[in-house]
């Protein structure tokens, strides 16, 4: 928020402020929308998204968080569950010997410095359409999108708090890609989500979505490397996406469906708490 905004925010009422940005947020979002539904590119994904609809109905994945505590989960487990990796998640697959079944990233710093990381993987990729420009200068020709693996855009927003169980329409974020890939998930039918690394905590500190330069080693990541040294990232929102995972706990529980955390010693509370060993008893 730009200091004239704080200013502003301080001398307005507090409902006719919150009234006045919800409706700035709507008129923004709206304005979005022609080229995130029109655009060739979103008509290929929005195509891509609607074969993806159900193709899992019934079955179980695992959304991987990236959190240090994969470093005490035994990942073997997962060779021939259904997957859902995210941002850097591949700095793990040479280890593991094996990918995860999708691939998501949101985070426009993420996609920015590592585009050609996410082209050269070889699994379904969905990327926020924000980044569309980065991918498209990262691309040979800078016009046809990859389609074996896929990769497909989802129209997620900062704003208008919601839980979409259509992928294929917009997303909310809800401040973390976990809560993005839940909606995947659901759209594409899992009916148990288990949830693991999602640690819910980090060491560095400071104000939500501050965009930060690391100065050494990642201490709140599986690897010491995933924002390793002058790598650009944003300082997570707890609060907003403990929102975000109560209205995907409601969904889920709607349509009876599950999300389970099995992240050993994970600090989020929104979800029932599993044993990781437990499920492949």
């Amino acid at each position: 928020m730009s200091s004239f905004q704080e200013a502003m925010k301080g001398r307005v009422p507090p409902k006719i402020w919150n009234a006045a940005r919800s409706s700035w947020y709507s008129i923004y979002r709206a304005s979005k929308w022609p080229a995130a539904t029109f655009h060739p590119w979103r008509q290929t994904s929005i195509q891509n998204l609607k074969r993806y609809k159900d193709t899992h109905l019934g079955e179980r994945c695992f959304i991987i968080g990236n959190g240090p505590s994969l470093k005490q989960t035994d990942l073997t487990y997962l060779l021939g569950e259904f997957t859902f990796g995210m941002n850097r998640i591949y700095l793990l697959f040479p280890e593991l010997g094996f990918s995860t079944s999708y691939y998501l990233s949101i985070n426009d710093l993420v996609i920015e410095q590592c585009a050609q990381d996410i082209l050269a993987l070889q699994v379904p990729r969905f990327l926020s359409w924000r980044s569309r420009d980065i991918i498209k200068d990262a691309l040979v020709d800078g016009r046809e999108l990859p389609v074996d693996p896929p990769l497909s855009f989802l129209h997620t927003t900062y704003t208008g708090p919601k839980f979409s169980q259509d992928a294929s329409h917009r997303l909310w974020e809800g401040a973390t890609v976990t809560y993005v890939a839940m909606q995947l998930a659901f759209h594409m039918g899992f009916k148990q989500v288990v949830l693991i690394g999602v640690d819910h905590s980090f060491s560095t500190k400071g104000k939500p979505n501050t965009t930060v330069i690391s100065q050494g080693d990642d201490p709140d990541h599986f690897d010491g490397n995933y924002f390793g040294k002058g790598f650009r990232w944003q300082l997570p929102d707890l609060n907003t996406s403990e929102l975000a995972y109560m209205r995907a706990r409601e969904n889920y529980q709607a349509a009876n469906r599950e999300i389970l955390d099995a992240t050993i010693g994970g600090k989020l509370t929104v979800f029932p708490k599993v044993e990781y060993s437990s499920l492949f008893n």
